[in-house]
């Protein structure tokens, strides 16, 4: 007689909580030992973190270039050919959520804040010190952008998109629990359900909290310095520490409502703020230069896709793209549980085509534009002869979206708009990683009670609070980046489960689909029969 095997999602813990206990516990226990131990080694911890990336980096850049590559057209592959037409949870699935309501969590959840962050800064620092151009020259400028693209374009999105394809796939049309083990089925099978599968979950937990409070703590450093800026308040730690409750609190709120109550609704009002925000730079700002940049940029970008995307430093020997793409690759790879997760939660009833084009193209063309309204500006301004925002970029990142207003029409009520907006992303980003780990630990249920939800939305903002009055955070960003590479392992897996998943079921579509032509035509055999009979 056979073992009957207990899915993930079906344990009970001895406690009588919905939750996968092995993954629940194991993750919390890890949660405190790593920070008791951040916050007693931080600086040697920050040092051995730092010096792996650097090993990382130096030895095995080549081996992420290709990866992210390789995602980008397996993608591009599975969207434009036959494997296209399937629909996730089936082909008569309908979409849990309205296509603008789904681009709006998705890119919240994505990389929103990001852009706040990084919008002005990155093309500024690239300006400076860019990969092969002069320092401070128009060829800096364009490369600039064309590198700015690169990081948060195509590929980055690629990266989500392929661990959001495969959950949502395993999960809605192979009937599997909603979580990082179930990539595995293909290769392990019902062991996935075992101490293995458990493994996965945890490591994927602690990526996914560990990335998300240092974000947490980061975001709200920002926060604190552009209310600082606008207001003259303290940006102390007391200030930090505020916000994050507040943060904490407000996304607390929005778990219990659920996705469609909750996280929904703060993601669009966030992406309408955004809107507000971004029309506001392009109506006070260089109207027609934005609008030129833009397309100027993205022709750029598309006309040098493959050489950035590919280029490695071989004979330069430098370490500019170590310090830029590499970084970048590893932090997507390791965020990529977190917001593929949430992707997959929020997908059912797409088609392939649609899930894959809408993911990489919609929220990279909107991230073009937004950079070319910021960055672009801002470097027309360093060029121009302002070091103002130059000045600003090397003095605190944190505040250069905020000297970026200063000189706009209307800077108060902008840069009050601007923090309005970066308190949303973070709570957006707070709210649907809590759902995420909730997940993990509750052995891939898609609805888990509401008082575990409170449990890791309060720990997260814990977390997030206890490093930034201790220290740490620096550590825990850089030991959520070195887990990039043996993601990026995991994802080539995926890429085979995914491929292999979807030629099945393709194949027993084409079956059902000749089997019905079939029994049509002779149905209508049948009748034409009948019909004869009848006249004779």
């Amino acid at each position: 007689m056979a073992k009957k095997i207990t899915r993930s999602d079906e344990k009970k813990s001895i406690f009588g909580l919905e939750v996968n206990g092995p993954v629940f516990f194991t993750s919390a226990i890890f949660i405190i030992i790593s920070i008791a131990l951040t916050l007693i080694y931080e600086k040697k911890a920050e040092k051995i973190f730092a010096d792996i990336q650097h090993a990382v980096a130096e030895k095995a850049d080549w081996f992420f270039i290709l990866t992210i590559n390789l995602f980008l057209i397996f993608l591009v592959y599975l969207a434009l050919g036959k494997y296209g037409k399937l629909r996730i949870g089936g082909q008569k699935a309908k979409p849990e959520f309205k296509t603008m309501s789904w681009f709006a969590m998705l890119f919240s959840a994505g990389m929103g804040i990001g852009l706040l962050f990084f919008g002005v800064a990155e093309p500024v620092k690239h300006l400076m010190s860019p990969p092969t151009a002069e320092p401070n020259t128009v060829a800096a400028a364009q490369e600039a952008m064309n590198f700015t693209f690169l990081h948060w374009g195509f590929h980055a999105w690629a990266v989500y998109a392929l661990v959001g394809l495969a959950l949502s796939y395993f999960t809605y049309s192979r009937g599997l629990p909603l979580t990082i083990r179930s990539i595995f089925y293909p290769f392990l099978g019902d062991k996935i359900h075992g101490k293995i599968g458990d493994a996965i979950d945890v490591f994927a937990v602690l990526a996914t909290l560990f990335g998300l409070a240092t974000s947490l703590g980061f975001g709200v450093q920002q926060i604190a310095s552009g209310l600082n800026h606008v207001f003259s308040l303290p940006d102390g730690i007391l200030t930090q520490v505020l916000l994050i409750a507040g943060i904490t609190l407000v996304a607390t709120t929005s778990v219990v409502l659920g996705v469609d109550k909750g996280v929904r609704i703060l993601s669009e009002w966030n992406m309408r703020v955004a809107v507000v925000l971004l029309l506001l730079a392009l109506i006070l700002g260089p109207t027609l230069f934005i609008f030129r940049s833009f397309v100027e940029n993205t022709g750029s970008y598309l006309f040098n896709f493959l050489k950035i995307s590919t280029w490695s430093e071989t004979f330069s020997g430098t370490s500019w793209q170590n310090d830029w793409t590499v970084f970048y690759w590893g932090w997507w790879i390791g965020w990529s549980p977190f917001v593929g997760m949430f992707i997959a939660r929020i997908s059912k009833g797409r088609t392939i085509r649609e899930f894959i084009l809408g993911v990489l193209l919609v929220p990279s063309l909107v991230t073009f534009f937004w950079m070319s309204s910021f960055g672009s500006v801002a470097i027309q301004q360093a060029l121009g002869g302002d070091m103002t925002i130059v000045s600003a970029v090397k003095d605190d990142i944190a505040t250069a979206l905020f000297v970026f207003f200063e000189d706009y029409p209307l800077s108060m009520i902008i840069n009050i708009v601007a923090v309005i907006l970066i308190a949303g992303f973070f709570i957006t980003s707070s709210d649907s990683g809590s759902l995420v780990v909730d997940s993990l630990t509750s052995g891939g249920k898609i609805e888990a009670p509401v008082g575990q939800r409170i449990f890791w939305a309060v720990t997260e903002g814990t977390v997030a609070a206890v490093l930034l009055i201790g220290g740490g955070l620096e550590a825990l960003q850089t030991a959520t980046i070195v887990t990039g590479l043996p993601f990026a392992i995991i994802l080539l897996i995926m890429c085979y489960s995914l491929y292999k998943g979807l030629r099945e079921d393709l194949q027993k579509l084409e079956k059902k689909k000749s089997e019905k032509q079939m029994d049509d035509y002779e149905e209508v055999v049948k009748e034409i029969v009948a019909r004869r009979n009848k006249t004779e």
